[in-house]
């Protein structure tokens, strides 16, 4: 998601000027990179992104070149199983065949402009890919209906808007956190009923919000599609923040601290009258994180957003050496 997020933005940059887009379009057996894979070539020979582990990529930028001087999009097959990898002099040894699309690019076209516009609204944005040698010239990218039919030699895609997170707490534990989110291309808000804590300064990629512990939530509106995380370190703040976030829409929301803690301010909001079911006790990842030994502020943030990652995908991070599916499946 990130490196689309870049490639959208470099795009509707005034001075970004033509370009050539390489996106993997298909892939069969094993690819170290998955279809909706993008290499961005702008003028200046500077590039965004990439569609392979790098082994392909020096044959895609001569290629970049030629499509460039012509004008004309171009569509390339890399077979890398193992009779035919040597014939392209990449030594991949991945046992795949991927195609891929190189498009010349007018400045700010028009798909990256709609992009770029749904990824601030945070909406999904739905994109046809015309990558089949009977397209000729209409080989490219294009936005598409929400109900556009598969149809062959084009891919559709719909590309999701940024991940959102919520950070309720502003201490210093938050801002690697924070950091690393925005490393993933998610887009993030601080709020903390304490002012001094929760600023730009401090947060300068993030949203602020800022109010009583009782408002916090409402204040900063998560919805469901937001993960959420409450770490402010203060018992009396944490439980109304909690309280409001499991009454909410938040899909995913975790808890900083021991188990024991977790459960006295779950029976304390259940005293209250707050509805504390196995629904919400499902949405509920208290503590927070999965086990991977954290003690320092940044490994305990990739802790916690190892986790959200899993819960994205519907994983359940267990080593890759103990899965028996294709990783990709």
């Amino acid at each position: 998601m990130k490196e689309l997020q870049a490639i959208v933005a470099a795009l509707c940059r005034d001075d970004c000027g033509p370009s050539v887009l390489a996106t993997l379009v298909t892939a069969e057996g094993s690819s170290y990179r998955r279809p909706g894979a993008r290499l961005l070539v702008r003028a200046d020979g500077s590039r965004i992104g990439s569609i392979s582990g790098g082994c392909l990529e020096e044959d895609v930028l001569e290629r970049a070149r030629r499509v460039a001087a012509s004008g004309a999009p171009e569509t390339v097959v890399y077979d890398t199983t193992s009779e035919n990898d040597l014939v392209w002099g990449v030594g991949l040894g991945c046992h795949g065949v991927v195609r891929v699309l190189l498009e010349p690019l007018p400045a700010r076209p028009a798909w990256a402009e709609t992009l770029r516009e749904n990824f601030a609204a945070r909406r999904a944005t739905r994109l046809a890919i015309a990558h089949g040698d009977d397209a000729g010239p209409a080989r490219g990218t294009r936005p598409a209906p929400a109900d556009a039919a598969p149809a062959a030699g084009v891919r559709l895609e719909t590309v999701p808007p940024p991940t959102a997170l919520a950070v309720f707490g502003a201490g210093d534990d938050a801002q690697p956190l924070v950091r690393l989110a925005r490393e993933l291309g998610w887009i993030a808000t601080v709020a903390d009923p304490r002012a001094a804590f929760a600023t730009a300064a401090r947060f300068p990629e993030a949203r602020i919000v800022s109010g009583s512990s009782d408002t916090l939530v409402a204040r900063a509106a998560p919805d469901a599609g937001t993960l959420a995380v409450v770490m402010t370190h203060h018992y009396v703040h944490d439980g109304p923040i909690l309280r409001d976030l499991l009454a909410g829409p938040a899909p995913y929301i975790g808890l900083l601290g021991p188990r024991k803690r977790a459960e006295k301010i779950l029976a304390d909001l259940a005293a209250a009258g707050a509805a504390i079911g196995p629904a919400e006790r499902a949405r509920l990842h208290a503590p927070v994180g999965l086990d991977l030994g954290a003690d320092a502020p940044e490994q305990v943030a990739l802790a916690m957003l190892a986790e959200m990652q899993a819960f994205l995908t519907g994983r359940d991070a267990r080593p890759l050496r103990e899965r028996t599916r294709p990783i990709h499946g």
